[in-house]
């Protein structure tokens, strides 16, 4: 009895059936991404994640309220989908869309995260009733738009993700399958800049401990974070959850990755 073709056609069946299994897993493999939870899931990319995190900072380390920083948000859902913009309509760029020719400044310095953020705000805060009137009316007096009711749509989701990056509500930002680069950026330096403080560790007040965790979560893979913990409870990029892990002793603290992923 010949046994060659058999045993072929069961190498063949095995080898599709292994290749089988590895397409599976790759198509199924959740998109690395970040949530907001409240009450709706507000889905956010990594990009999104990060400067979304980098538009509250400012704001924050401005002792702005959340409303400024929902204004932002909102602003920079409507204008730009949160993604940093080369280019648009005419001269427009950057998160806001801000347009050198306006006077906001030149296009490096409108598609640089940080100065946009800050020139937004300082436009906001000239505005004498900005902090008693809606989102979108708060955002149009900044954007002049020819579309003024087009940010009303923005509010809930920018609300829900400037409350978690203020440190309002806890735990509520995470993100999973966090693409970590090693070696990250130095996050000292960037937090300086963004927060207004690079004091990453030790005991902090329960709001500013939420909001500088959270920061620190949506920026994971840039600084390759593998785990951030605050108050008693830990982030880590492997299970992309907070989970209870200690004593809620206000302490904060991070660990980088040694490896990329």
């Amino acid at each position: 009895m010949r046994k060659g073709p058999a045993v072929l056609l069961v190498v063949v069946l095995v080898i599709a059936a292994a290749i089988g299994v590895v397409v599976h897993q790759a198509v199924n493999k959740p998109k690395p991404g970040c949530v907001v939870s409240g009450d709706r899931e507000i889905t956010l990319s990594i990009e999104q994640a990060e400067y979304a995190a980098t538009i509250a900072a400012v704001g924050y380390s401005e002792g702005l309220p959340e409303h400024a920083v929902t204004v932002a948000l909102a602003t920079a859902l409507q204008e730009s989908g949160l993604r940093n913009l080369q280019g648009g309509d005419r001269d427009s760029a950057g998160l806001f869309q801000q347009r050198p020719s306006q006077g906001w400044g030149t296009h490096a310095q409108v598609t640089d995260p940080v100065y946009s953020a800050t020139a937004f705000y300082r436009v906001l805060r000239e505005q004498p009733d900005w902090q008693d009137i809606s989102v979108t009316e708060a955002a149009q007096v900044v954007q002049r738009s020819a579309f003024p009711e087009a940010y009303a749509q923005w509010e809930p989701q920018a609300r829900s993700i400037a409350m978690a990056l203020t440190g309002q509500s806890a735990a509520t930002l995470r993100c999973r399958d966090v693409p970590l680069t090693v070696p990250g950026d130095d996050v000292a330096t960037v937090a300086a800049r963004e927060l207004g403080t690079a004091k990453l560790s030790g005991p902090q007040p329960q709001q500013r401990g939420w909001a500088i965790a959270s920061w620190l979560v949506a920026h994971s893979a840039r600084f390759g974070l593998d785990s951030v913990t605050y108050d008693g409870r830990t982030w880590t990029a492997d299970s992309g959850e907070w989970k209870a892990s200690g004593v809620a002793d206000g302490a904060l603290s991070l660990r980088r990755a040694t490896s990329a992923r």
